[in-house]
């Protein structure tokens, strides 16, 4: 351990010498690893905001459905319905401290008409409340929600009124096929327009009381039951527990992300982006410190040469670079990190402008989220890159021959 601590020391002093050489090498790792903490930061706030805004202006945390109603219900949703009362949840224990809300929802599909104009849609009957407990994901761009004052008030998807030319106040014709067979048909009134993460949904989509689409439909019934909890980590812990309590023949309980298509499709590309920022970071800090010791063994060989001959270990001449690229690595980690979050709290407070991406219906102000898993990650990757490139130089400084480096002191 003191033979350790020793070679530790001379590696340090040995940058300390270095002065010029060794602050370019650390500021290349740190600049490296800044980089790396702002753009994953960066990403894995996008992640948590687009999951959050999709389970609280969508999906909800959990389902409750008949079984196979994801699969065949879009073609018959009729055939789907469950019973107007939610299924006992005290069964799977006391599930206060997880569960939120509990909401019904009743979805079908039918024809929208203002004037010479119609259009198809996708509909839901929800409760107004609902919007209270879910917060402001989905976003009212112009009028109200919806309300239990206004039972033939609805709200429209920005895209499907843009598509039909509605405003708020505009009456429409809503035309359906009711759970008897039939065709049934409402008047109501554009309350608001309204607009989540996923374009193609707003295109298409309008919400509505759910005793009004009951009465549209000409049924009590509810497709599913929205289950919001207080924290999305708990989804699989809640998941696993209404599995276990509620007959398997008779609900199905479906989590967020199984029904998150777009959501999980950009977390793959997302993730591929910053897998190669690690890549591209990764050579820069490698090419840069292999370069760096490279020219430290050509600058040291006399040294070197002197050392071995004094009975110095090739083992402890090798350990001795080595310590120097694992020192290097720390340092410019260390530092890299709390520039990243520095920069990472400056940038978060003034917010990031950000236009709509593909396939979304609106911008968003985008911040840095860095969490534990990032910082280390940027650590280990700095330490790991600079200790890979300096195997190679410290392996070539210690199998030198003693008289060939001690004559190139001459």
């Amino acid at each position: 351990m003191k033979l350790y601590w020793l070679i530790l020391s001379l590696a340090f002093r040995n940058l300390i010498r270095q002065k010029r050489r060794s602050a370019i090498s650390v500021s290349a790792v740190a600049f490296g690893i800044t980089a790396l903490i702002l753009s994953s930061g960066f990403i894995q706030w996008i992640f948590l905001d687009f999951r959050e805004t999709s389970i609280r202006s969508q999906l909800g945390h959990l389902q409750i459905v008949y079984p196979g109603y994801h699969d065949a219900g879009k073609a018959d949703p009729l055939a789907f319905l469950l019973p107007n009362t939610p299924p006992n949840l005290n069964t799977a224990g006391d599930n206060s401290d997880q569960i939120k809300i509990i909401v019904p929802r009743l979805s079908f599909n039918g024809l929208i008409s203002r004037d010479e104009s119609t259009l198809s849609f996708i509909g839901d009957g929800i409760d107004p409340r609902e919007q209270r407990a879910f917060g402001d994901a989905l976003q009212i761009s112009e009028g109200n929600p919806l309300s239990i004052d206004h039972p033939f008030h609805i709200i429209v998807g920005e895209g499907l009124a843009r598509n039909l030319g509605l405003k708020v106040g505009d009456q429409v014709v809503l035309l359906v096929n009711s759970a008897a067979g039939g065709i049934n048909a409402i008047e109501v009134f554009v309350g608001g327009l309204f607009s989540t993460v996923t374009k193609s949904y707003d295109d298409s989509a309008i919400r509505i009381p759910i005793e009004t689409a009951r009465q549209l439909l000409r049924t009590q019934g509810t497709h599913s039951w929205i289950v919001l909890l207080n924290d999305t980590e708990q989804t699989d812990y809640v998941l696993a527990k209404l599995r276990n309590s509620l007959p398997q023949d008779k609900f199905e309980v479906v989590p967020w992300y199984a029904l998150a298509d777009f959501y999980n499709k950009t977390i793959v590309l997302f993730t591929k982006q910053v897998l190669a920022i690690k890549v591209i970071i990764a050579l820069i800090i490698l090419l840069s410190i292999f370069n760096t010791m490279s020219i430290s063994v050509m600058e040291r060989i006399g040294e070197i040469g002197t050392a071995m001959a004094l009975g110095v270990k090739r083992i402890n001449i090798m350990r001795m670079f080595l310590n120097e690229g694992v020192l290097i690595g720390c340092l410019g980690g260390l530092i890299g990190l709390s520039i990243g979050l520095l920069l990472a709290a400056i940038i978060s407070n003034i917010g990031i402008p950000m236009p709509p991406p593909p396939g979304m219906a609106r911008g968003y102000t985008g911040q840095i989220l860095v969490t534990f898993d990032i910082a280390l990650e940027s650590l280990v990757l700095a330490v790991a890159t600079t200790l890979f490139a300096s195997i190679y130089p410290a392996w070539k400084a210690s199998r030198m021959q003693i008289v060939d480096a001690l004559r190139h002191n001459r």
